[in-house]
């Protein structure tokens, strides 16, 4: 019994060191015996031939996760990225749910990785959620339940596990449980009827795993601790009343939703004790080890649950051996941009007549934090990848009459703890609009966040929405606008 096998740490990419500056930790990780990575970050061909290297390594048959959300380009370089899904769920098309599980889980593959760390099963109800938001395929969990059965059943076809975030639902949360321990107050017959319907459909379709919140349910669980902390919520809800037989996950150990019930070799005990079969992102692999094993030869930690967990975990990853994948296509790449192409459209007011030129002023809601952001540049090389000059200004010129595109970057980003426009970007947003109008010109907002957004836009006549600031995005964004847009919600 290899109480190590039960930890899953995290790997990142450093853009100047590459891996190579892991070179010791997934040494120890391997001499532990941990029973997989979280991989974040890289190339297609770094990632190909780091998980190579681990599988060949490592002594018990390892699971390599990675959040896969929005494709495997979410993640790396050279890989498909898909819109978010928000836009997937507006489609209301089992086919492309299919068609998008089916992309990600194939290049997964073929890079090495068998555990896709999606798909995201909340409920988008909160409308200033600072995590969930465009994340969750909307609001009707009727709707979303069978969407997201399509998704999980084209994912695990590939071999690739499948995992359903964040039991019970984070969805209702108006905090980030990065940074907090948010607190859902909905009643017990709510939580039930509405928010734990996607999860019980995706259970129906076989779903290989099942990711827990770090956020409190005190209607399903007096104690108010966090799910991934509440026996009653993992073992007596999920286990016994939900008949699930999948892996239970913990959501990443490095967060302060479930940190702040105490270190990270109690919160490990606890979440195995509790019911969690797989730990994510633990920082001290070789402490957590050693407090799990001291727990188990005290008693606080019982031998069958851990030997449970263990077992479980064996199963699954011997159940995802890597083999040889069937290979994505020009036709999937072609097909995830006409998708990424079809989730721009008008909120409200008209596209611009673009002609061989535009501005672009770019307000960027998601700087200054710890937290990284993708690259804004994508939104004017598309652009001029299509013969449009397109300047990005501070203001717009008193030069020129072209129209101008006030580019507002709003996502969902863990860590930053808060949604919607921030008031000194609102500030910006409002004078770019003021100075166009008194140069006459036309200009627009283009939101790279949930479209819900431009309700805090009011002064603005014309508002698109391209759901998210990730580079495949704001290609897009480019391509559409530069062709003439028509489409509306």
């Amino acid at each position: 019994m290899n109480v190590a096998s039960l930890l899953v740490p995290a790997l990142r990419w450093d853009t100047a060191h590459g891996f190579e500056y892991l070179g010791d930790f997934i040494d120890e990780a391997l001499e532990l015996g941990v029973g997989g990575f979280l991989i974040f970050g890289g190339t297609r061909e770094s990632v190909r031939s780091l998980a190579a290297d681990l599988h060949e390594r490592s002594r018990v048959p390892l699971l390599l996760a990675s959040d896969v959300e929005r494709g495997a380009g979410q993640q790396f370089a050279g890989c498909i990225g898909l819109p978010p899904f928000g836009a997937l769920g507006e489609s209301r098309d089992p086919d492309v749910l299919r068609r998008a599980a089916r992309i990600t889980a194939r290049e997964l593959k073929q890079l090495g990785l068998n555990w896709a760390l999606a798909p995201v099963c909340d409920l988008d109800v909160a409308p200033f959620s600072p995590i969930v938001s465009t994340r969750a395929l909307g609001c009707n969990a009727a709707d979303i339940g069978e969407l997201l059965t399509e998704w999980v059943d084209a994912c695990q076809a590939e071999g690739v596990l499948a995992c359903a975030k964040h039991f019970p639902g984070h969805g209702r949360a108006d905090g980030d449980s990065h940074v907090t321990l948010p607190v859902v107050r909905a009643p017990a017959e709510q939580l039930w009827c509405d928010d734990l319907l996607p999860f019980r459909s995706v259970i129906d379709a076989g779903i290989a795993s099942m990711m827990t919140a770090h956020v409190s349910y005190p209607a399903l669980d007096p104690t108010g601790v966090a799910a991934t902390l509440s026996q009653p919520l993992l073992t007596e809800l999920l286990r016994k009343e939900m008949g699930f037989d999948g892996l239970i996950v913990s959501d990443a150990l490095e967060m302060d939703g479930v940190l702040a019930a105490g270190t990270e070799a109690d919160v490990a005990i606890r979440a195995i004790a509790a019911g969690c079969d797989v730990l994510l992102a633990p920082m001290d692999i070789s402490g957590t080890t050693r407090a799990m094993e001291r727990a188990i030869a005290h008693g606080e930690l019982s031998t069958d649950r851990v030997r449970d967990a263990c077992e479980r975990r064996d199963g699954w990853a011997g159940w995802a051996r890597p083999t040889v994948g069937r290979e994505v296509t020009l036709d999937d790449t072609m097909w995830a941009r006409q998708l990424a192409d079809r989730s721009v459209f008008i909120v409200r007011g008209t596209a611009p007549a673009i002609g061989d030129a535009v501005e672009i002023i770019q307000i960027d809601d998601d700087e200054g934090g710890p937290w990284r952001v993708p690259s804004r540049e994508q939104f004017a090389l598309g652009f001029r990848a299509l013969d449009v000059d397109s300047p990005v200004v501070e203001e717009p010129s008193a030069h020129t009459k072209v129209p101008v595109i006030i580019a507002v970057y709003a996502d969902v980003v863990a860590w930053k703890g808060r949604a919607g426009i921030s008031d000194p970007s609102l500030a910006r947003i409002d004078r770019a609009l003021a100075l166009a109008a008194a140069q006459q010109r036309y200009a627009c907002v283009l939101l790279f966040s949930h479209p819900r957004h431009a309700a805090l836009i009011s002064d603005a006549r014309n508002v698109l929405c391209a759901w998210g600031g990730e580079p495949p995005m704001q290609s897009a964004a480019a391509r559409v606008l530069a062709r003439g847009i028509t489409a509306t919600s």
